[in-house]
């Protein structure tokens, strides 16, 4: 790609002050992002970096807020990126946890999630990485109001 032209399609991007290790999340407008060269054309609520999968390399893991195939309500997913060569590419690209996602973290080789259940009660769960996205590895509390539930995932 010429230079100057590259230049000219960057120019209004700010970056997020969001570098970790070999990734750098930017911001078009409020639902455009760029992840090393990888469009999020999504809100993006979350974005932290962490070895997802053990192989001993940082990936990206971004919350974007969107709508899947199979469940079409917009709402909070994770998305999660290797890096190859410099460029982002797709590790996984989920629709759905166990709940619905209210917020997300890395913690000691998990991702930890607040979610709401369907009763209107709140789990705060752990999910490891399982060869093709991530899967249910156990409950830190389950079945408690709100409140409850944020400080947990905050501790």
């Amino acid at each position: 790609m010429n230079k100057r032209l590259f230049l000219l399609l960057t120019i209004g991007f700010v970056t997020l002050g969001c570098t970790a290790q070999n990734f750098e999340l930017s911001r078009a407008n409020d639902s455009l992002y760029w992840l090393n060269g990888w469009r999020l054309p999504y809100p993006v609520y979350q974005y932290q970096t962490g070895d997802v999968d053990g192989d001993g390399r940082t990936d990206a893991i971004v919350g974007v807020v969107k709508g899947t195939r199979f469940y079409p309500e917009k709402a909070r997913r994770i998305f999660i990126f290797k890096d190859v060569n410099g460029k982002a590419r797709p590790l996984w690209l989920g629709s759905k946890l166990g709940g619905e996602l209210e917020d997300f973290r890395y913690a000691d080789g998990k991702i930890r999630a607040l979610e709401r259940t369907a009763d209107g009660q709140y789990v705060v769960s752990d999910y490891s990485w399982g060869g093709f996205g991530l899967t249910f590895d156990h409950y830190i509390i389950k079945g408690v109001n709100r409140e409850t539930a944020i400080k947990t995932f905050s501790q």
